[in-house]
């Protein structure tokens, strides 16, 4: 786009398949997952035990991240290589972000992808229904989880 390779690093719950953050950047540095995971924690409660789910990417296997992952007690799980059906989830939200949202618009620029992006996982998290959450959307789903609770 625009000349311009964009990583996206995002955080999906599986039990509502809500993304729960994403950091952008033109390179996987340390602070696309480092303020990833600052933005998750944010919404982590005392009684939560997290296991957090990544591909090799080089920026998931820096010690910095892991020690970082160590000590707020998160279990770290990385796919073998070759091996995508741990990742299978994600991969599931990549194509549909992709389908959905990547080759059906056009962007003025990198900004407007950035605007468009955070309006779509807006859309994708409170409004875009599914059938495997009984025909509602991730958030509405979790409301009505904890209200049955």
């Amino acid at each position: 786009m625009f000349g311009e390779k964009l990583c996206l690093s995002p955080i999906l719950d599986l039990f509502n398949g809500e993304i729960i953050t994403y950091t952008i950047d033109s390179r996987p540095f340390y602070k696309l997952v480092s303020g990833m995971l600052d933005q998750a924690l944010k919404r982590k409660s005392d009684d939560d035990t997290l296991l957090i789910h990544s591909d090799q990417g080089w920026h998931y296997q820096m010690p910095q991240y892991q020690q970082s992952l160590k000590e707020q007690g998160i279990t770290q799980s990385m796919s073998r290589k070759g091996n995508c059906y741990d990742n299978a989830v994600m991969e599931n939200f990549f194509g549909i972000l992709k389908s959905e949202f990547l080759y059906t618009e056009e962007f003025d620029s990198i900004e407007h992808f950035k605007v468009e992006l955070e309006q779509y996982i807006h859309y994708y998290n409170h409004k875009r229904i599914k059938s495997k959450l009984k025909g509602m959307s991730p958030v509405q789903y979790r409301t009505h989880a904890l209200k049955a609770a």
